[in-house]
């Protein structure tokens, strides 16, 4: 099946416990490179989420990101800084005793004073039933995210596919157009040949079996009949490594390779007139089709 290595996927799951956010990003890479980002209270579905993952894709880089917002109200905690206050209260006395102050220090002087008192929130624990129902929630809200990705990543691969069948069609008739030019070359060289013969047979008193035979040795050395046939073997290959159901990038990107080959051997073997223009018109399309393979799955 030909499926895009990129796509972008967004879930987001809210109830009362808490708010859940997964986005994923999957971009073009040789193998599966995972980059996993979970808050540490989801530390123990790594292993669950990875094997997810490994499940819908089966190469390319993937970033997950998971962040968790707990909707338990927290508690606050309030902290005065005894050294502070110390220090204050000698400072103030000193202070008094010269008459520069009068009075006592009040708690709005000490909320004034941000180095004496110090509020933060304190976020509620989660009891073992709210940590199992969020765990729960983060792990559909990944696997939702999954499927969302797998949604697009097929789409274009749609597209993918529509393109690389057009231009697998161009090389394939581009092929059976070199052939038949070959064919015409082959036996233009053959006549060639044997016209020449003909005329220094008087003088070179050559052996007419001999030089027939030469003639068809020569003429055999620019047949490209195999190379057709395996180029069209690659094609039947082709129409059925990309309707399976598995992922073929890497098996793709292989046979392109083999047919390159075949096509670069029917370049050097075949003579004729069209040949040279077809064989270049041939590996530009193939080329085309090995820039698109890489984004193939």
């Amino acid at each position: 099946m030909i499926k895009s290595m990129t796509g972008f996927a967004s879930v987001q799951r809210e109830d009362e416990r808490a708010a859940i956010a997964v986005t994923i990003r999957a971009v073009n890479h040789r193998h599966l490179d995972l980059q996993l980002r979970m808050p540490q209270s989801l530390g123990t579905l790594e292993s669950d989420v990875r094997a997810m993952v490994a499940r819908h894709v089966a190469r390319g880089r993937v970033e997950v990101s998971v962040s968790v917002q707990m909707r338990q109200t927290p508690s606050v905690e309030v902290e005065f800084d005894e050294a502070f206050g110390s220090a204050l209260e000698a400072a103030l006395a000193r202070a008094r005793e010269r008459g520069l102050v009068a009075g006592a220090l009040t708690p709005g002087d000490l909320l004034r004073l941000p180095q004496a008192i110090s509020i933060r929130e304190r976020p509620a624990e989660a009891g073992d039933e709210t940590s199992r129902a969020v765990a729960a929630a983060a792990t559909a809200a990944v696997g939702a995210a999954l499927a969302d990705l797998d949604t697009m990543r097929v789409r274009e691969g749609d597209h993918l596919r529509a393109d690389l069948d057009a231009r697998r069609a161009a090389v394939a008739g581009l092929v059976e157009r070199i052939a038949a030019a070959a064919d015409e070359g082959r036996a233009a060289m053959e006549q060639r040949l044997a016209d020449r013969v003909r005329e220094l047979r008087t003088a070179l008193q050559a052996d007419e079996a001999s030089v027939a035979q030469e003639i068809v040795r020569w003429a055999a050395r620019s047949d490209i009949s195999e190379e057709v046939t395996r180029f069209r073997g690659h094609v039947v290959h082709w129409n059925a490594l990309a309707g399976a159901a598995e992922p073929c990038g890497r098996k793709l990107d292989f046979l392109l390779q083999e047919m390159n080959r075949e096509v670069n051997t029917m370049g050097s073997k075949a003579d004729g007139l069209r040949v040279s223009e077809l064989i270049v018109a041939a590996k530009a399309e193939l080329e085309k089709m090995r820039e698109q393979i890489q984004n193939v799955e």
